[in-house]
């Protein structure tokens, strides 16, 4: 809670954790580019792979294996190409299949050509239809598969081992984008069987601006992004932002170490939440309920109810929360992962995104169930009015 508001929009971004913002102002007021060989070059140098080391620790790999982007869009950009080496043999990936329920950034297919992209179903809690997965892979040989980690608006946990095994049994390779995962649940990549990662730092509580790509061992990218310079060890030219990227490590070192307990407390405050939005409108329907979900999400729908004017009549009672996901928030449509999930489009249009994080408290809920209360019963008041007027 911030003065009399309650910030209930941590999907969309953190606030920036006080770590984080002390590496950033200490490489501000330091000169020095990382790619020169001076003292103040070496300092700055020294800030990157510190920082490249925390974010590999956050998700188990080797620092090496670390590129630093401009943030998760950049990262997916990367990592989605077919020019992929594995154990240094080029061998160029022939197709991409994605979920229905990913970002736009990977519902775009990267680099790959339209026509070698593929989007695969989902079942009503949005989780990945493996029978269409294994029939599909059966098509062809060297192959990309795309699948988050936790959706960025319903907070559904996808089965990311069992997919990476029948990925890999189809002798293909895995992406996946963690970034609403990294720091909330567990995000170990050798677990996870992933072989390419997405993170973003601004979902961690580091600066907006940052992001990564982490390989497994013996993967590269054959063809970067972005050509020029050697950043990177090739794979990312352009200067790097070191005060950014110095706070994103900080942010990642954070919340590895307080990941189990927050993901607890947030856990009881959301459940705490949805029992009290069921007790005070027994209609709303919350999505992904039955299946695993992150500790901090709940997508809440009320039939008859409008995202647009809700989230303003929130708003204006201190209470920032939002219709989904912040990279199609501001469009006037449906939200593509519940159509996905087969929800009508009247009350995908209804769907409010909830997301907590950790500076949440008990009196922030109280705060939203008490506006709850007020606005959705003022709102729905005023379309019954509304329609025995007409």
């Amino acid at each position: 809670m911030t003065g009399d508001r309650s910030y209930f929009d941590w999907n969309a971004t953190a606030p920036l954790r006080p770590q984080a913002r002390a590496v950033m102002l200490a490489s501000l007021d330091a000169p020095g580019n990382a790619s020169s060989i001076h003292s103040e070059g070496r300092s700055a140098r020294q800030g990157i792979e510190g920082a490249r080391g925390k974010v590999a620790a956050l998700v188990g790999a080797e620092p090496k294996n670390v590129i630093f982007t401009s943030g998760a869009t950049e990262a997916n950009m990367l990592a989605l190409t077919p020019a992929l080496a594995v154990g240094g043999r080029k061998e160029p990936r022939d197709r991409l299949f994605v979920s229905a329920v990913e970002h736009p950034s990977v519902l775009s297919g990267g680099r790959f050509a339209p026509g070698r992209i593929e989007v695969l179903p989902v079942d009503g809690n949005g989780l990945l239809d493996l029978h269409a997965l294994r029939s599909a892979l059966v098509r062809c040989e060297y192959l990309l598969v795309s699948v988050m980690l936790a959706n960025n608006e319903t907070g559904v946990i996808q089965p990311i081992a069992e997919i990476a095994t029948i990925v890999h049994e189809a002798g293909g390779l895995l992406h996946v984008d963690a970034v609403q995962g990294a720091g909330r649940i567990d995000c170990d990549m050798k677990a996870l069987g992933a072989d390419l990662l997405s993170l973003s730092s601004h979902k961690l509580g580091g600066p907006q601006g940052a992001g990564a790509l982490v390989l497994r061992e013996g993967l590269h990218i054959a063809q970067p992004l972005i050509a020029g310079g050697g950043q990177e060890r090739g794979n990312r030219a352009g200067t790097e932002n070191v005060a950014a990227i110095a706070g994103f490590g900080a942010a990642c070192a954070a919340a590895a170490a307080a990941r189990l307990t927050d993901a607890v407390r947030m856990a009881a405050l959301r459940d705490r939440l949805e029992a009290g939005i069921k007790e005070s409108t027994p209609q709303a329907v919350i999505f992904g309920a039955n299946a695993p979900r992150l500790p901090n999400t709940t997508l809440v729908a009320v039939p008859g109810l409008k995202a647009e004017t809700a989230i303003i009549a929130f708003d204006l009672n201190g209470v920032a929360l939002s219709s989904g996901s912040a990279c199609s928030s501001g469009k006037v449509q449906a939200s593509h992962v519940l159509k996905a999930m087969s929800v009508e489009p009247e009350l995908a249009r209804a769907a409010l995104r909830i997301s907590l994080g950790w500076e949440t408290t008990e009196r922030d809920i109280e705060s939203l169930l008490n506006a709850w209360n007020k606005v959705v019963s003022s709102l729905l008041k005023k379309q019954t009015q509304s329609g025995m007027a007409a």
